[in-house]
């Protein structure tokens, strides 16, 4: 008996070392298979197909890329990919298919500059409807014709932002939320203390609404050759069904995409479109295409909720980790071969202590190499607070910037306790050894305590954005008080230095790292992608799935620094306009 249980167990233990041995020798496979570059043929179109999330950080790269339903582009390689097609001699057009977005305006005035901009190449670039909304035709009308099919709808009918509130929830619950802040438009903790905006929300709501729905007017105006009074008046009359959409001026044909195809053959003298899905051109490495070399340029991205930790999670990377990212800034401040670096920032904020962590690092850096701040969608409060290395800062006009101002979050769950039944008791030494219980209200010498420490690390912050913008505190100071501003009024005020994006940065970097305006550079984007051996090899986080739940139920409120309490550089509110 003993040796049959011997060698059961030895036929397991085998099974179990064969089985990793044969995902291993796949994973290499399918991931040397992947990285070979795909034939273009010559005379091809690219179907850009843009749909979810665009996010900032390369996603982990999954082995098996012929199983993809969906590839997840980068803004970067967004931006890489129109210029390689207008470049790449074998693509002769581009359809472009923009499907259930969820991306922030910042990004969208990006990829609008990028399809603009290939443009200019004469190629034919057309976009091809499915069941689109604002965001989907915001980019679509940089194409020189717009299709959708009859009986399909054009959801375009102006923005609105919606507020969710959380108190009346609490109440029944027994959960009070104690929330310090400086700053009176700080109101990150509203969610949990209010039932309705406060009158310094809306000013500032108000305020994004105007600059967003101003800019999607804007955009329709100069792609459809109306006046923004007219654009307006026909956004007062949606949603459009797709006749109503053709009679309204807003697309050019209404078919199926035979027809799109139909009409791209002719204008291309072809009798057969030769089409390249995304996924296929993406791995298209850029040197093939053109010159290869020119001087590395580091691309950093900082993305996520900005939290305390030695190294990015895989399984949160929606997270900023204060030790990730200064690890990032060291390895390239200690590579001779990259002449400069673009940071790009688009985060919220987070942990106080964390973005002090980054902005010393990123000060390290910027005294050894030429540095540029690229802001995204969001670079706000400790978003903005780790872009104050006194460098260049270069925002998009709807960037959500600024909220410079700090809170203390705690929540209390005696009222819960005591519906639950459950008592505590507590021994202590040290006046203040309760302060962060979740037993005790914030009251008191607790109350006084936060207070005097939010004061503290609110007159860190202000300094901190005084020594950046080589101004004086008390000019600071009244563009603070926790206040979100828009990426044009961010330039108003002189938050930020110059309106734009990857390529306005590209041309700063230029300028002060002593390159050519006319010279090619290679962009090295941080962190690289992550293989699927990485991420499985990898410590993964058990509670990121919970968290990344929650901030999706929650509108993208940022969970982990909320729950984990104590003082926080964190904008006032999630803002999602549709």
């Amino acid at each position: 008996m003993g040796k049959f249980l011997l060698g059961l167990l030895s036929g397991i233990i085998l099974c179990v070392l064969a089985g990793f041995i044969i995902i291993f020798v796949l994973v290499r496979f399918a991931t040397s298979f992947g990285d070979r570059p795909p034939e273009i043929a010559q005379g091809s179109t690219l179907i850009f197909s843009l749909e979810g999330e665009v996010p900032e950080k390369m996603p982990t790269e999954f082995p098996f890329p012929m199983l993809q339903e969906q590839t997840t582009i980068t803004v970067e390689q967004v931006w890489e990919t129109f210029r390689k097609a207008a470049a790449d001699s074998r693509i002769k057009a581009v359809i472009f298919e923009p499907r259930g977005l969820g991306i922030g305006w910042a990004k969208m005035q990006e990829i609008r500059q990028e399809m603009l901009d290939f443009r200019k190449s004469g190629k034919p670039l057309v976009a091809f409807l499915h069941g689109a909304g604002g965001r989907e035709y915001y980019l679509a009308t940089a194409a020189d014709r717009i299709y959708m099919t009859p009986e399909d709808t054009l959801d375009v009918k102006g923005l609105r932002i919606e507020g969710l509130f959380l108190k009346n929830s609490m109440d029944k619950l027994g959960v009070h939320v104690d929330v310090v802040h400086a700053g009176k438009y700080k109101d990150a903790g509203d969610i949990f203390t209010r039932t309705d905006m406060s009158p310094e929300t809306q000013q500032v709501m108000n305020a994004i609404l105007d600059q967003y729905y101003g800019d999607l007017v804007g955009v329709i105006a100069s792609g459809r050759k109306k006046t923004p009074e007219q654009v307006r008046a026909t956004i007062d009359n949606g949603p459009f069904m797709g006749g109503q959409a053709l009679d309204a001026g807003l697309v050019d044909v209404l078919g199926f995409d035979d027809r799109v195809a139909s009409d791209l053959q002719k204008r291309l003298g072809q009798t057969q479109l030769k089409k390249v899905s995304i996924k296929s051109y993406a791995r298209v490495p850029a040197s093939s295409i053109g010159p290869a070399g020119g001087k590395r340029i580091a691309f950093i991205v900082g993305e996520g909720e900005i939290t305390r930790g030695q190294s990015d999670n895989v399984g949160n990377s929606s997270n900023i980790t204060s030790g990730g990212l200064s690890k990032l800034l060291r390895q390239v401040k200690n590579d001779s071969s990259i002449k400069g670096a673009i940071l790009r920032v688009d985060s919220p904020g987070g942990d106080g202590i964390a973005s002090d962590d980054i902005l010393n690092a990123a000060r390290d850096l910027s005294h050894s190499k030429p540095v540029v701040i690229s802001m995204g969608d969001l670079a706000a409060s400790g978003g903005y607070f780790i872009s104050m290395t006194g460098d260049p800062i270069v925002a998009y006009p709807n960037t959500l910037t600024g909220s410079i101002g700090v809170i203390f979050a705690k929540f209390e769950l005696k009222g819960l306790y005591d519906k639950l039944g459950i008592t505590r008791q507590s021994l202590q030494r040290g006046q203040y050894a309760g302060l962060y219980s979740d037993y005790e209200p914030l009251t008191g010498k607790y109350l006084q305590k936060v207070q005097q420490q939010i004061q503290d690390f609110y007159g860190v912050f202000l300094n901190r954005v005084a020594q950046g913008r080589k101004r004086p505190v008390d000019q600071i100071e009244p563009l603070a008080q926790g206040r979100v501003w828009t990426g044009a009024q961010a330039k108003q005020n002189g938050l930020v230095d110059q309106l734009g994006g990857i390529d306005a940065a590209i041309d700063l970097i230029k300028q002060r790292a002593h390159i050519g305006a006319s010279e090619k550079i290679n962009l090295v984007v941080y962190p690289p992608k992550r293989s699927f051996l990485e991420a499985l090899m990898s410590r993964n986080d058990e509670n990121a799935a919970i968290e990344l739940k929650l901030k999706a139920l929650l509108g993208g409120l940022p969970v982990h620094s909320l729950t984990q309490g104590g003082y926080l550089k964190l904008m006032p509110y999630t803002v999602r306009v549709q």
